[in-house]
């Protein structure tokens, strides 16, 4: 089988914390180009009078970059960007089971946490490849290993994906907007509907997706492996042996 055994020891809140952020970081160094891609697709054609690169695909949209800003421009950000993986992935994946835990009474099958418009993205993530990853277990198809990992991933991905799709159109259309185009991302939603119709908030829907749900079952897939290494290294240690 694929991938490190699952441990006799459940693995400790500081190995789950060490182990997602460092998984974070290896999947957005691999996925980073696609997150930069999917942002020049969705900010395009917000201004139709505008004089600008005219993007055209996952992989146009990157050697476009390439050519005319040179080969470092699909990464640019990244150590902002792994910063942020360190520190925030560190704290939402790796304390999710025990937050859960801590949340959940003996003999429940889940919780559904109440979610705000900025935890769309996590909720998503985290809770789909939880109840994925439970139904593949469920059903004896699958062990706790590598294959199961990564079809849950791969689903969390898909559907992160359509669940934040509109509304990471209008943050990003938002952010990036010049002071005075819009009032508020209200604002920006109605104009962007008004004007391109309600397709609109799935531009860039297919980086987007490669993006996330690469990022999902590198991260994932890692963080899981990780957490089998640190406690097995954690359990020689303690052994008398």
């Amino acid at each position: 089988m694929v991938g490190l055994q699952p441990p006799d020891v459940p693995p400790t809140t500081v190995v789950k914390f060490l182990g997602a952020g460092a998984a974070a970081c290896f999947a957005d160094l691999l996925t980073f180009p696609l997150d930069t891609a999917k942002v020049r697709l969705q900010i395009q054609g917000e201004s139709p009078g505008a004089q600008s690169v005219q993007y055209r695909g996952v992989l146009g949209t990157i050697l476009t970059m390439v050519r005319t800003e040179g080969p470092r421009s699909p990464y640019s950000g990244l150590v902002a960007g792994l910063h942020r993986q360190m520190s925030f992935a560190s704290i939402r994946i790796g304390l999710y089971d025990s937050v859960k835990e801590f949340y959940t009474p003996k003999g429940a099958d889940r919780t559904w946490p109440n979610i705000t418009r900025n935890a769309i993205v996590n909720c998503a993530e985290m809770v789909t490849y939880d109840i994925i990853k439970e139904k593949l277990l469920d059903s004896r198809l699958f062990t706790d290993n590598f294959p199961c990992h990564f079809v849950s991933a791969f689903g969390a991905g898909f559907c992160a994906t359509v669940v934040a799709s509109p509304v990471d159109v209008v943050k990003t259309r938002y952010m990036n907007a010049p002071p005075g185009r819009y009032r508020s991302p209200l604002h920006c939603m109605l104009k962007t509907v008004a004007r391109e119709g309600p397709t609109a908030f799935y531009k860039g829907f297919v980086p987007s997706f490669l993006r996330l749900g690469a990022w999902n079952v590198m991260m994932f897939v890692t963080y899981e492996q990780l957490k089998r290494a640190l406690m097995k290294v954690q359990v020689l240690r303690e052994s008398p042996f």
